[in-house]
This record gives structure tokens, sequence and C-alpha cells, in this order.
């Protein structure tokens, strides 16, 4: 049919020439109401969003000098988040002189990681923790 007759019959009917596959050969079109077509996109495009599960990144704060039940306490909630989906940012943040000694940083990151083995991806390493100023952080990711 040629396009000139198949606009005609569009408009005899009441309704759009629409161009559905442009890049084949020749181009395919159809007659629709446009109109509804674009609203029945839209709708499953909402359908399908509602749908998705977004990942965050959670965030716990640790000090250097922390206490073992505040430990575990957090390292929990580390846990239950892993296990919730997301992604968790640990941070250490040092104040002051504990800026100097890293290596406490370290040791609760690596203690964070020991405790979470079971609901993280992979293997972590010195390399993946990063310095921000006064601020030391790892993301862990959790197991699909």
């Amino acid at each position: 049919m040629t396009p000139r007759d198949a606009l005609r019959e569009a408009e005899n009917r009441g309704f759009d020439l629409v161009e559905v596959a442009p890049k084949a050969t020749p181009p395919v079109c159809r007659i629709m109401d446009y109109g509804k077509y674009r609203y029945e996109q839209k709708k499953r495009a909402r359908e399908s969003r509602k749908h998705q599960h977004t990942v965050s990144v959670k965030e716990i704060k640790y000090r250097p000098k922390i206490d073992k039940h505040d430990f575990d306490f957090k390292t929990n909630h580390v846990r239950e988040f892993l296990a919730e989906g997301n992604k968790v940012r640990v941070t250490i943040m040092f104040r002051g002189r504990e800026l100097a000694h890293q290596e406490f940083g370290r040791e609760i990151i690596q203690r964070v990681i020991e405790a979470t083995t079971d609901l993280c991806v992979g293997e972590y390493d010195a390399g993946q923790v990063k310095m921000e100023g006064r601020n030391m952080s790892l993301v862990l990711t959790p197991t699909k």
C-alpha cells in the first residue's frame, strides 16, 4: 500500500498512521489511535518502574576507638542492610591526632569484613579502602 493510500485510509477511519518499525525494509506502519498508544506506553513504563528494585547505598559510621558492644551493634545493622540487598558504605571517622594512626581504622574495616563475609560479594583488600579527608571508607556489595 502506498503511503498516500494509507494516510487516506487512516483519516477515513478517524485514526492516525503510525510508523512502528522505521528501520525495516520497507518501513512498517499501523493505523491506530496514537493518543491511546502513547497512554498505554506510559502506563507500561510506570508499571515496570513500580516493579523495579532500586539499590540504595546505606552508610554506617564507625570511630577508631569504638567499644565492642557499639561495634557489634553497628555491624548487626550492616548485616541487616546487606541481607535486604542494599550496598553499605562503612566509614571510619578520624578526629584530631587519630588521623596519624590509620591502622586502627583499617583494623575496624577488616573486622567488619570478617563479620559480613557470608553476605558480601568477593574479597576485599586494602586497595579498595579510600581515604577522603578525615574519613576512611569501603563499600560492601551484597550477594545476589
